[in-house]
């Protein structure tokens, strides 16, 4: 998967803004690395709490220094029959009569598009006590004004405290895990992210007590999680697209703490300071800095960072405007809609649209695909001289490029391409879809220098994946970079995505819209009926391509 380093003045460092998150988190983990072991079970009480723990005070906290190393992140889908399509698309077998209700595939978007419910990005805020948390929320809030953004404090998750525990208040540990309601969060988090409205407690640090159904919650674009120990169990990561870290030196947030516990809280500095060398000093290096690994970012002196925070909100941005299919596959692109868009979908996908309206509209479509394509390939700064006699720099477009259409549909986005590349070699490739040995390669023609070529491989429509799979592993074997292969397509099912995306993760799928996915016939929906007899407006197929078939079933040029 792709990493970004970004660097920042001031010795600081942001790194990898991670575009997927880790799909294979075992939530039953017993490693001593998980800072979240399953409790033991429990007879006498439904939570699990410390009470009254005396922890002697420690040495010297470890600050974490300025530069920092972002951990990676790897996606997994764990479903067995994406694997069998994969292993058996590879051994060219075609699911002529496979169901979708036997492939299990994940469809993220299917449903979300059908009720018109977009999933929200959410993003989980840690860091030490007075670490600059709220801060950074309140301002990534300020510059996310045209989006719903709702805060999630894990303070209002706070077990409140019995009148046993009063007595003993001062030998409290509020930064222990046990202290909050983890359950309660999970359940709300977990309905928030499907679209439902949530009732929050609210924790009074006064009377210590929690009351329940204090403010009503409703589902947002943004959701942002902050708390000390939000990272800490495994189950509240997996809901998050993005994690960030918090990281202000120690005795900076000791005089936030300070200032805020005298203030706020209406508590003397004598009981701060007790609780901070007592509780807050130990929790800190022993549950939260822990889990300062499994940050996507880190953030040095929290609100100061104005750099970080910016980039950040650059980010979120990006994700809010791709389709939740681009969330889970980096390798995936989306042309921006706009009503122009909308409106040529529409009347290429309507049935008594006529040929020649059909072939107008879906030229224009392809040369919108094929321009973002050419947007991926590699390019150089260039310097010219204008009419003025100034210099402009700009870039140079790659020439080492070819097009190879999967005939016959591929054969309709060959024009947009020529027009926009003047003199590109285009090859082809002809994938057999019928017959009882399944699915298998009859016919290619390829440059011959195409190993040394970034590929634009042409297919308007993706749907299981095989054809797809079949093409792109005929490319590799002609020696062409996986990275080096654009695919561009009308529109993709998600099953087909999802089968590409996983067996070539570094090639880039380019399309213009995503369907809701595949019916008991293989056919996309809501899709736009057979493409090649629609453009070429013809029932047999008549390929640009003369060649013909002899008794064997072997391909012959004529």
């Amino acid at each position: 998967m792709s990493r970004i380093s970004l660097a920042f003045p001031n010795h600081c460092q942001v790194g990898s803004l991670s575009t997927a998150r880790r799909a294979d988190h075992a939530s039953t983990s017993t490693s001593p690395l998980d800072p979240d072991p399953p409790p033991p079970p429990s007879s006498s009480s439904p939570r699990r709490r410390r009470r009254w723990v005396e922890i002697p005070p420690s040495g010297p906290g470890l600050i974490p220094s300025l530069c920092c190393r972002i951990p990676g992140h790897s996606v997994y889908m764990g479903s067995k029959s994406v694997d069998q399509v994969l292993d058996a698309a590879a051994a060219g077998v075609h699911y002529s009569a496979l169901r979708l209700d036997e492939l299990n595939l994940e469809q993220p978007t299917t449903s979300g598009l059908e009720n018109g419910y977009q999933e929200p990005f959410v993003i989980g805020v840690a860091g030490g006590a007075s670490s600059g948390k709220s801060t950074v929320c309140r301002m990534i809030i300020d510059q996310l004004r045209d989006q719903r953004v709702v805060v999630v404090t894990q303070e209002s998750f706070y077990y409140g405290l019995s009148d046993e525990e009063l007595v003993h208040v001062h030998d409290y540990n509020f930064d222990h895990p046990d202290a909050f309601d983890t359950e309660l969060l999970l359940s709300c988090m977990q309905n928030l992210k499907r679209g439902k409205a949530v009732d929050i407690p609210s924790y009074n640090f006064k009377t210590y007590k929690s009351v329940s159904n204090a403010r009503k919650v409703n589902p947002s674009d943004v959701i942002i999680l902050e708390g000390i120990l939000v990272f800490h169990d495994s189950r509240l990561r997996d809901l998050m697209n993005m994690k960030i870290f918090v990281d202000t030196d120690a005795d900076v947030r000791l005089t936030r703490r300070i200032r805020r516990d005298t203030i706020e809280k209406g508590r003397d500095i004598k009981a701060v300071l007790d609780q901070y060398s007592k509780f807050v000093k130990p929790a800190f290096e022993d549950f939260i800095l822990p889990t300062k690994k499994y940050a996507d970012i880190i953030i040095p002196r929290g609100g100061d960072n104005d750099v970080a925070i910016d980039l950040i909100v650059q980010h979120i941005r990006t994700k809010l405007g791709q389709h939740d299919l681009c969330k889970i596959h980096p390798n995936l692109y989306v042309i921006q809609t706009t009503y122009q868009i909308r409106g040529m979908h529409t009347i290429i996908r309507d049935a008594a649209t006529a040929t020649h309206d059909f072939i107008f509209y879906a030229d224009r479509l392809i040369r919108l695909v094929v321009e973002h394509g050419l947007g991926h390939l590699p390019f150089q700064e260039k310097q010219v001289i204008t009419p003025t006699g100034s210099v402009y720099t700009g870039v140079d477009f790659s020439k080492r490029l070819c097009g190879i259409s999967v005939i016959r549909s591929g054969e309709s986005m060959e024009n947009a391409l020529r027009a926009c590349c003047k003199g590109i070699k285009i090859g082809k490739i002809l994938i057999h879809r019928e017959g009882d040995n399944g699915q298998q390669l009859i016919y290619q023609n390829l440059p011959k220098d195409i190993a040394n070529r970034h590929v634009l491989l042409l297919d308007p429509i993706l749907g299981t994946g095989n054809s797809a799979v079949q093409a792109i592993s005929l490319l590799l074997k002609k020696g062409v970079q996986e990275a080096n292969i654009i695919f561009l397509n009308l529109i993709s099912a998600p099953q087909g995505v999802h089968v590409v995306s996983k067996r070539f993760p570094r090639v880039k799928i380019v399309t213009s819209e995503i369907e809701f996915g595949l019916n008991d016939d293989f056919r996309v929906i809501p899709g736009m009926g057979e493409f090649g007899d629609r453009y070429f407006g013809t029932d047999d197929y008549q390929s640009s391509t003369p060649f013909f078939c002899d008794d064997k079933n072997r391909v012959r040029l004529l």
